[in-house]
């Protein structure tokens, strides 16, 4: 092209016309880009020939492709047309590029995108022989690592600790000259720190309960502190990932099967519940209470958890102003005062007091604690064949029997609205789809559109198994008390047992297994394998904490000891100054990961407080 420098209208037209163009094509390049995200680049160099490219997650197990962005032909050699979309940075990609016209695959390849990334892909024909597309990735800018605050975060709290122990071990050099007293008293020390704590471990076994007494023969009341602090472990990072976790997907719930942080700590929760009801109701029987009057208690305590569930830490809240059309009736509390209620009437009716020293030298004596419980073993067993029964044999209209999947695109899309098979069918007929969850963990990968309740029904069969099982840590502490090797040696022997039962159903595989690991289904092999890891934990913590005296359990302890203030203040006070404020940017990790340790750690330090105002809320 040939300028006339004697028309400088014409100039003035072509350099607006230029950059006009210019302005457009860096529009089109623009993406607001959000948390977890990067920028793609799509370029196009095809020559008669529109792409549409499709997306999947590799984390969507048997996902349809969803339709990512259109790209248009290339007009001249040289010259690709360009198109900009946001993709994923949480997992893996994988990217299918088809001719539209033609519905033809030109390429497919997996790419694993950095937050916040500059990426772009080259669709172009190549010669090297053969005439092929080739499809490449080119990074343009580096991601930032959004792992690095959690690094940070870890670091800090690991130098807080060795800080503490060093002071505690430099304290104890100043304290040289009466260490020999102080290890003599220590015994009596521990007495009286147990003799301190009063109340909670009498009263409730959501909000303390751990207290060791034979039901017969008198015994110095004991306190097993490695009880308040799992409870106090489970209740604190469960207060972390409800605050949000810093957004990262691995404090988020799973989408379907497998497990993330998120999904261990409610279990555990429950794991320990069943602990504490076995301890507790043996130190009030044996205390001379009636078994009638303990019943009405029982009844009144799940009465108050189920109500304080449906009416004061309701998710349907956001929906607007609270009403019957609209009430979520399943719930984290309300499950807890079914399954609570259950488990604990189920041991009030076969209690039986607890051995004395000389049980062990009886015969059968290493199965005492099993053999003991056989009435309520055979209905633990019964209940888990009805779960099994329905979830594998109930009919479903529209779905096939025994599906376990997520629905949605899930299964290729064969099944949209199957989403937890029996499970949620089960749901859906009896309390209705609007008094369910209405944001469940599946609508986030397989775009589920009905709604799902991960503490349904079904479920709460499984969760009071779990509970059970925590009776069954509970009695073996209290079975051979005193006996440490033969604790430790149950402990490990149920951890093991439990683990490979979940190696059978799952083949130790996140989706392959007949039953696979899933929180929203309260699947078996989920209670097992965290009941696993919850006799596994309590192995750790008991000879930590209770015998050897290396760890009081601090800071968990406080928050297990006001276990149900703290839950229940944090949903409530979730969206008040200073557990929530407004952030400088909305888009940024690090700035909700520190807001959510912080609310967190005020949380510790409120239990603390109460803890020493001897303050506790129980029902």
């Amino acid at each position: 092209m040939v300028i006339n420098r004697r028309s400088p209208g014409r100039i003035c037209a072509l350099f607006h016309v230029v950059s006009t163009m210019l302005r457009r094509r860096d529009k089109k390049r623009h993406v607001e880009l959000k948390m977890d995200q990067a920028l793609l680049l799509i370029h196009n160099e095809l020559l008669r020939t529109n792409l549409t490219v499709y997306w999947n997650s590799e984390r969507c197990y048997h996902c349809l492709f969803q339709v990512l962005v259109n790209v248009s032909q290339s007009r001249r050699a040289g010259e690709p047309s360009i198109a900009a979309v946001g993709v994923s940075a949480q997992h893996g990609s994988i990217l299918q590029l088809k001719a539209t016209e033609e519905e033809k695959e030109v390429c497919r390849l997996e790419y694993k995108f950095g937050e916040f990334g500059n990426y772009s892909l080259l669709v172009k024909h190549v010669q090297d022989g053969v005439d092929r597309i080739a499809c490449d990735v080119v990074v343009n800018e580096d991601p930032v690592d959004s792992n690095l605050p959690v690094t940070v975060a870890f670091l800090i709290g690991l130098a807080l600790v060795i800080a503490v122990c060093f002071l505690r071990f430099l304290l104890s050099l100043d304290d040289f000259n009466n260490w020999i007293s102080k290890a003599i008293n220590s015994r009596e020390t521990d007495h009286l720190i147990n003799s301190e704590l009063g109340s909670p471990s009498r009263a409730d076994a959501l909000g303390g309960d751990s207290q060791l007494e034979a039901w017969g023969p008198a015994a110095a009341p004991q306190r097993l502190r490695c009880v308040d602090t799992f409870r106090g472990i489970a209740l604190i990072i469960m207060v972390f990932v409800n605050y949000g976790g810093g957004k990262y997907w691995y404090f988020k719930h799973s989408s379907w099967n497998g497990l993330t942080v998120a999904d261990l700590v409610f279990p555990w929760f429950v794991f320990i519940m069943g602990s504490s009801i076995f301890l507790s109701m043996t130190s009030t029987l044996q205390r001379g209470c009636s078994k009638f009057r303990l019943l009405g208690k029982i009844a009144w305590r799940s009465f108050l958890l189920i109500s304080l569930g449906i009416v004061v830490v309701n998710p349907n809240y956001c929906l607007g102003p609270l009403s019957w059309d609209k009430l979520r009736i399943p719930g984290v509390l309300q499950r807890l005062g079914v399954t609570y209620f259950v488990v604990a009437v189920l041991e009030l009716l076969f209690a039986k007091p607890v051995p004395g020293s000389g049980a062990s030298e009886r015969r059968c004596s290493s199965l005492r604690d099993i053999l003991s419980s056989w009435p309520q073993w055979l209905f633990i067993l019964l209940l888990e064949s009805i779960w099994l029964g329905l979830t594998f044999f109930l009919p479903v209209p529209g779905c096939p029997t025994g599906y376990l999947g997520p629905g949605g695109i899930g299964d290729l899309g064969r099944y949209p609205n199957c989403t937890g098979g029996a499970a949620g069918y089960i749901d859906r007929l009896l309390l209705g789809e609007d008094h369910l969850y209405q944001h469940p963990s599946s609508a986030v990968l397989y775009h589920t559109e009905v709604a799902y309740d991960p503490e349904g029904i079904l479920g709460t069969i499984n969760s009071i198994v779990m509970a059970f099982l925590g009776v069954q840590a509970g009695r073996i502490l209290l079975y051979y008390k005193d006996q440490t090797k033969a604790i430790l040696l149950r402990f490990t022997a149920w951890s093991c047992f439990l683990g490979l039962i979940s190696v059978a159903l799952t083949k130790v595989s996140e989706n392959e297994g007949s039953i696979p690991i899933n929180k929203n289904l309260w699947s078996i092999s989920y209670v097992t394998t965290l009941s696993s890891f919850a006799f596994f934990i309590l192995l750790v913590l008991y000879p930590t904490v209770d015998v050897k005296g290396l760890w009081t359990g601090t800071p968990f302890f406080y928050p297990g000891m006001n276990s149900l203030l703290v839950y229940v203040g944090h949903e409530v006070f979730e969206s008040y100054f200073p557990f929530q404020w407004k952030l400088g940017d909305d888009q940024s990790h690090r700035e909700h990961l520190t807001q959510n340790i912080v609310a967190t750690a005020l949380w510790v330090l409120i239990a603390y407080i109460l803890y020493k105002k001897k303050i506790f809320w129980k029902i």
